[in-house]
C-alpha cells in the first residue's frame, strides 16, 4: 500500500474504502490492453453483511438478502484459501491481508489468531506482510489491542466526528449511541501503540462542521491518517447502485466541496508533512503527474475487489451485486478471476463512459469523474453518466489548485511540501500590509481588478 510523495505521503495507512492495491497479477492471463502486473487489492468480509451496529447510512446491511440462510461466518477453508492465494499472487512483493464487514471483529479473536496461522504456514521466506482492520471499533477491548499490536495490525476505526455527530447516524441495533465505546477504544489503542487511521463519513449531520470534526480527530482524537467518504444513499430497497435519488441523510455536492475546502484551508497553513488526508494525498499525486493515491479518483478502477464470507468475490465494495459477481476462489483461482475479462471492463468502464462535459473538464486529471456509483446526474446538455458531487469536486479541485502546484514544485526540486506552509504565510503577511495601506480608490491589492473600497466593502 506504499504511495510515497516525498514528506507528504509517509507510508499511506488506508483500511477503508478507498484503497491503495497492494497485489500484482502475475502468471495469469490478463487482457490484451492492460497493464503488466497490474496491482489490485482484496477486501474480505468475514461477516458478510452482518454487524452490531445499525448505522442508518450503511449501503452494505441489505447485502444480507444475497445470502438467505447463511450463518455469515467465513469458514477454515476459505479463510486458509484467501490467504494463500493472496499470498501466492503477490509474489515476491510485500502482501496485504484487509478484512472488513459488516463488522469483521464478531468473528471473535481465534479467527484471526488462525488467520495468523496460515499467514505463517504460506508466506514467503524475506516476503513482508501486513494486515488491517476495519472496524466500528465497539468490541475492541485489552485482549483485541495486544493481538493488534503484536502482530503489528493497522487499524481502521469509523468515527463520524464528536459525540453529537457521530452519534447522528452511528448506533447500535436497538438505536443506543456507541460514541463512548469507539472513543474507548480509542484511548486504549493509543495505550497499547496501535496504529489507526479514521474513516469519517461526511453526511448531512456533520457537513456543515467541517473544521470541528477536523480538529477533533487532531487534536482530541489524536489521528494522523483520515479518510473521509462522502454519503451518498441512493434511494431505494435493494441496496443496489441503481435510481437516481438520494436520501435525506446524503451531504449535499456544494456542501461536500465546502466541507473539504475548508478543511484543507485549516490543514494548509498547519499541518502538511503532519496530518494525512485521503483526498488531500490523492490531489497531490494528480498535481504532480503521479497515479492518484485512492480508487474514486484514479483514471480506471477495478483493482479493489471484495471478498464475501463464502468465497464469492465481487467486482467492488460499492458494487456488490449479482450482475457484479467475478466468481467463487474455492472453484476458481482469484487471480483469474482478478484478471479475468469482466473485471477489465468494469474497470475500464470508469474512464471510457465518462460524458463529454467531464473529458473536457478542467478538473478531469485530479477528479476522473470520482467514483461510477455516484453517476446517476445529467450533465447540462442531458447526456448521463454525470457524478451526483460534481459540483463540489469542482469546486475543491479549484479552491486547491495553486497550492497545489506549489507543493508539487517543491516535490520536483526534492525539497519537502511542507514548506508550502511557510510560503503562504509570507504571502498572506505581504497582502495585509497591502491592504493596511491601500487607499478606498486604489486598485485592490488582492489583484480582483477592483477598486480597494469596492473589492472590501
Amino acid at each position: 500500500m506504499d504511495y510515497p510523495i516525498s514528506s507528504v505521503v509517509q507510508q499511506p495507512r488506508i483500511c477503508g474504502r478507498e484503497f491503495i492495491c497492494a497485489i500484482s497479477i502475475k502468471n495469469s492471463v490478463v487482457p490484451v490492453d492492460s497493464v503488466a502486473d497490474t496491482p489490485f487489492h482484496i477486501m474480505a468480509k468475514p461477516t458478510g453483511a452482518v454487524c452490531n451496529l445499525g448505522c442508518q447510512y450503511c449501503f452494505f446491511l441489505k447485502k444480507e438478502n444475497l445470502y438467505p440462510g447463511s450463518n455469515f461466518r467465513m469458514g477454515d477453508a476459505v479463510l486458509e484459501s484467501y490467504i494463500r492465494q493472496v499470498i501466492e499472487a503477490c509474489g515476491e512483493q510485500s502482501v496485504t491481508i484487509a478484512w472488513q464487514g459488516g463488522e469483521p471483529t464478531l468473528m471473535g479473536l481465534d479467527f484471526f489468531r488462525k488467520s495468523i496461522e496460515y499467514e505463517r504456514k504460506h508466506l514467503k521466506s524475506g516476503v513482508a506482510i501486513q494486515n488491517t482492520i476495519q472496524t466500528n471499533g465497539v468490541l475492541l477491548d485489552e485482549e483485541w489491542l495486544r493481538f493488534f499490536h503484536e502482530h503489528q495490525f493497522l487499524v481502521g476505526l469509523s468515527l463520524d466526528g464528536p459525540r453529537e455527530l457521530h452519534d447522528a447516524y452511528r448506533m447500535d441495533k436497538t438505536g443506543r449511541p456507541v460514541f463512548d465505546k469507539v472513543m474507548r477504544a480509542v484511548q486504549v489503542m493509543h495505550q497499547h501503540k496501535v496504529e489507526f487511521n479514521i474513516l469519517a463519513t461526511v453526511n448531512a449531520a456533520n457537513a456543515d462542521h467541517s473544521v470541528e470534526v477536523y480538529k477533533f480527530f487532531r487534536d482530541e482524537v489524536g489521528a494522523r491518517f483520515i479518510q473521509f467518504i462522502p454519503i451518498v444513499e441512493r434511494d431505494n430497497e435493494t441496496g443496489f447502485v441503481e435510481g437516481n435519488t438520494v436520501t435525506e441523510r446524503s451531504v449535499g455536492p456544494e456542501q461536500y466541496g465546502r466541507f473539504l475546502c475548508a478543511i484543507f484551508d485549516e490543514w494548509i497553513q498547519k499541518d502538511v508533512g503532519r496530518i494525512f488526508v485521503n483526498h488531500f494525498d490523492a490531489a497531490l499525486a494528480s498535481w504532480a503527474g503521479a497515479p492518484s493515491a485512492i480508487c474514486t479518483t484514479a483514471s480506471t478502477c477495478g483493482f479493489a475487489m471484495v471478498l464475501e464470507h463464502n468465497g464469492d468475490l465481487y467486482s467492488c465494495d460499492h458494487f456488490v451485486e449479482p450482475k457484479h459477481y467475478l466468481g467463487n476462489i474455492m472453484e476458481q483461482p482469484l487471480i483469474e478471476l482478478a484478471a479475468s475479462d469482466k473485471q477489465h471492463r468494469f474497470g475500464l468502464d470508469k474512464r471510457d463512459a465518462l460524458p463529454r462535459c467531464c473529458r473536457e473538464c478542467v478538473v478531469l486529471f485530479a477528479c476522473n469523474g470520482e467514483c461510477p456509483k455516484n453517476r446517476f446526474c445529467e450533465t447540462p446538455d442531458g447526456a448521463t453518466g454525470l457524478n451526483y458531487l460534481c459540483a463540489g469536486l469542482k469546486a475543491f479541485f479549484t479552491h486547491i489548485a495553486r497550492p497545489m502546484k506549489l507543493m508539487a514544485e517543491l516535490l520536483k526540486q526534492r525539497r519537502a511540501p511542507a514548506e508550502v506552509m511557510q510560503m503562504l504565510a509570507v504571502e498572506d503577511a505581504r497582502l495585509k500590509a497591502k491592504l493596511a495601506k491601500a487607499g478606498r480608490n486604489d486598485p485592490c491589492p488582492c489583484g480582483s481588478g477592483l477598486k480597494f473600497k469596492r473589492c472590501h466593502g
